[in-house]
């Protein structure tokens, strides 16, 4: 069964591994929730290490280890009846910060070696800023108007396991930059339709 807050990526590919991994861990280890997920965001950090080395492909494919390790620690906590507040937060805040490396990472390759201009930059910020604001338009959603955007377009196209998907993707076929400005199409726009969304349930109870 998938789970509330799997992405598309997570419940048809990431799930497939992540749920074996997690049920070996739980019976043969006493690794906890939490060490899984400080090793999945040392594996987005690394992913970002080696995209500005230049190695994309290393760097596209760590990237979407890092997202089957986001799995991990969750089917973890179940099996091993360790959900806690403090692991989902611990989950979240490590997860910007990897997004973050990964995209800085991207961002420094292009600056350097692909693309040289103000636009490369700009494609850049705005593909961090959109990753950052999809996760936070979707607590904010939930929490100041009562909004769950959890199907359709707002619901999961820009969800992260998408989004470290597409970096593989990009990074197998060494395609930067329009990775980026893929990133930054489709975060700021799953953004603004979640304000706009949100601003007619608004109207709409006045």
């Amino acid at each position: 069964m998938p789970r509330e807050w799997d992405g598309i990526v997570s419940q048809y590919i990431n799930r497939r591994v992540s749920r074996p991994m997690a049920k070996f861990l739980a019976k043969h280890t006493c690794i906890s929730p939490n060490h899984i997920t400080f090793i999945s965001f040392l594996t987005a950090v690394f992913s970002g290490i080696a995209f500005s080395l230049n190695y994309m492909m290393l760097g596209g494919v760590l990237a979407q280890i890092a997202s089957i390790l986001d799995g991990v620690d969750g089917d973890l906590a179940v099996l091993t009846n360790r959900v806690s507040p403090f692991g989902g937060f611990l989950d979240a805040m490590l997860d910007r910060y990897g997004d973050a490396a990964i995209l800085m990472g991207m961002t420094y390759l292009i600056a350097t070696t692909k693309c040289y201009d103000i636009a490369c930059i700009i494609v850049a910020f705005a593909a961090l800023l959109g990753s950052l604001l999809v996760s936070y338009s979707r607590v904010r959603a939930r929490a100041d108007l009562g909004l769950a955007f959890n199907r359709g377009f707002t619901g999961y196209a820009a969800n992260r396991d998408v989004r470290l998907f597409i970096i593989m993707v990009g990074g197998l076929l060494g395609q930067a930059f329009i990775t980026l400005a893929l990133i930054a199409s489709l975060t700021n726009l799953n953004v603004m339709s979640r304000i706009w969304i949100s601003w007619k349930s608004v109207k709409v109870e006045k």
